[in-house]
């Protein structure tokens, strides 16, 4: 797809680098990554015009989301562009094309973690299987798009509770989990900041090791169950109290992703 001259001559920058000062490593790394960003760029506007309309910190995510290979990165990212084109023809979802999805009154969106990030909040055993795993899917895109929007400038990532709290398997959806990671690991790379998973049942870990596999490397280390007897504590070491939901203890009330 890409010839290796672009990566050959990247790897030679790379091998400079020193450790003799931690602040000249950062800013060499941080430079490097910028010249893959051009050069992914102008690779990928000659593949698809539409590139032009994106601005270099969603191609720098696509880039960081595989590791810095240029040639896999715009694969991934070409991929992002014809997916959208026709999943989301109009370039948003509309309320009104998740009926069914908002009704379950699943999802949430309120307050900032100490970094700035965006707090969602999933109440899994509100969750029931849709027929249509498209609108599934239109229902997770939707969602996405409004937590990415509100993101404070300068911010990139924002942070999940996924509570399952009375879940039991007529809430389980093997397909929906696999639908939403693959959108949110191939669509919306580098988003992911954060993902605490609380008040687990026993019978869900049948479920969470059949979906296991299909997380990548990097979403896997972001993930943190958390223990019951540990869960305001846990939760408070990432959030202040102002910013907690108030369902664990804190001050904020959980407002519905469409009123966010």
């Amino acid at each position: 797809m890409m010839s290796n001259t672009g990566k050959g001559s990247l790897a030679m920058e790379s091998s400079g680098i020193t450790d003799t000062n931690g602040e000249e490593v950062r800013l060499e790394t941080d430079e490097i990554e910028q010249n893959k960003v051009r050069i992914m760029r102008a690779f990928v506007e000659r593949e698809d015009s539409s590139s032009k309309e994106v601005d270099d910190l969603m191609i720098r995510r696509f880039l960081r989301a595989r590791d810095h290979d240029i040639e896999k990165a715009s694969t991934l990212f070409l991929k992002y562009l014809s997916w959208r084109r026709a999943f989301v023809p109009k370039g948003f979802i509309q309320p009104s094309e998740i009926p069914n999805e908002l009704a379950q009154n699943k999802l949430f969106l309120q307050g900032l973690d100490k970094k700035g990030r965006p707090i969602s909040v999933v109440l899994g055993a509100r969750h029931k299987p849709n027929k249509s795993l498209d609108e599934f899917k239109r229902f997770i895109v939707y969602s996405l798009d409004k937590i990415c929007a509100g993101m404070p400038r300068g911010q990139e990532k924002f942070v999940a509770i996924a509570d399952l709290e009375g879940w039991g398997y007529c809430n389980s959806d093997m397909r929906g989990y696999l639908g939403a990671l693959s959108i949110l690991q191939d669509f919306y790379p580098e988003r992911l900041g954060k993902f605490f998973i609380v008040h687990v049942p026993y019978i869900f870990m049948t479920i969470w090791k059949i979906v296991y596999p299909f997380i990548d490397k990097k979403t896997r280390k972001k993930i943190v169950f958390v223990e019951n007897k540990k869960l305001r504590s846990t939760l408070l070491g990432d959030i202040d109290e102002s910013q907690l939901p108030d369902i664990y203890g804190g001050k904020l009330p959980l407002v519905p992703i469409e009123d966010s």
